[in-house]
């Protein structure tokens, strides 16, 4: 398939600045795009479950460093007495951003030189206590909505997502029109690019790296031409295994992240897709539950997660 003329720097400031969503539901809303699975859409999503196989889409707990864990989690265990019996307790630390923990990016989290989420302004919102808008607590009732799944390696017949052929827009449009998949609003998209398989081929090679100069950074990963795909489907969720494909190649801070701050789309990261994948196959069906629980946090920037696909 030949590949298609990338956007203009002024064709991505236009999806970024004039398709934001500020105001759409209130100059106040801390919800963003989730405002969009209402009860009604919960509904539907659990009428999706008939097999009952439950597919988590969680990697473990990231306490081992790795090329892929700089900061790696603290677990901690200690046992104390109790009569003649005793207990077991531990500790767990996290700093989740980056790319070893799955986790839910609040609002918060991001931001360009204009403003965050609903056009505030992150010098104000933003408190070494936490963030006083747009914070994972406003999610705390839990994300429960159609999952639907985009699995780019088997649309390719490859292996994996490179790093010299990002995810476009475009290609996920024509997974759309191929599997016969209609997007609907408030629908959660799982894009599977193959971060296992791609792993495999250097063990040692880590995927990214949390922080340094952004235009040092390479990865493989979505194009920042996803984010009219994204707006134009009304998705709530965006479910992905490869981030922002890096470097960005344009004068912008965030790619795909800035559906955070422009669109109120919230991020599912780092999720372990491979295992959904497989069983997306062997039931014969790309659509499902899907259900998402942050940690009531307030004024956290996001959470840790463990995202369930029910069949």
């Amino acid at each position: 398939m030949p590949e298609r003329p990338l956007p203009t720097e002024q064709e991505v400031l236009g999806w970024i600045r004039e398709r934001r969503n500020w105001g759409r539901w209130g100059k106040d809303d801390q919800v963003g795009a989730l405002n969009l699975v209402t009860p009604a859409k919960r509904a539907a999503a659990a009428r999706l479950v008939r097999s009952g196989r439950s597919v988590s889409l969680s990697r473990p707990f990231p306490k081992d460093p790795g090329p892929n864990n700089a900061l790696p989690a603290q677990h901690y265990m200690k046992t104390l007495p109790r009569g003649k019996g005793g207990f077991a307790a531990d500790y767990y630390g996290i700093f989740y951003h980056g790319v070893a923990s799955t986790h839910i990016d609040a609002l918060c989290h991001t931001w360009d030189e204009e403003a965050m989420w609903n056009g505030r302004d992150p010098k104000r919102e933003i408190t070494f206590d936490g963030a006083r808008f747009g914070s994972i607590e406003h999610w705390s009732e839990g994300i429960i909505t159609r999952g639907v799944m985009l699995d780019v390696p088997r649309h390719r017949g490859v292996p994996c997502v490179t790093q010299e052929r990002p995810v476009h827009g475009w290609e996920l449009e024509d997974i759309l029109v191929k599997r016969g998949i209609r997007l609907e609003p408030g629908d959660a998209v799982c894009v599977y690019a193959g971060r296992e398989a791609w792993q495999a081929q250097d063990p040692e090679r880590p995927y990214s790296k949390p922080f340094g100069p952004i235009a040092t950074l390479q990865r493989p990963g979505l194009h920042v031409s996803c984010l009219p795909f994204l707006r134009d489907h009304d998705v709530s969720v965006l479910v992905w295994d490869m981030l922002d494909h890096l470097p960005i190649g344009y004068d912008i801070p965030w790619a795909v992240h800035a559906v955070l701050f422009c669109y109120g789309v919230a991020l599912l990261d780092n999720a372990l897709l491979e295992p959904l994948a497989r069983a997306c196959v062997e039931e014969g069906r790309d659509d499902f539950m899907l259900v998402i629980a942050p940690l009531k946090v307030v004024g956290g920037t996001g959470s840790p997660a463990n995202p369930l696909a029910v069949f």
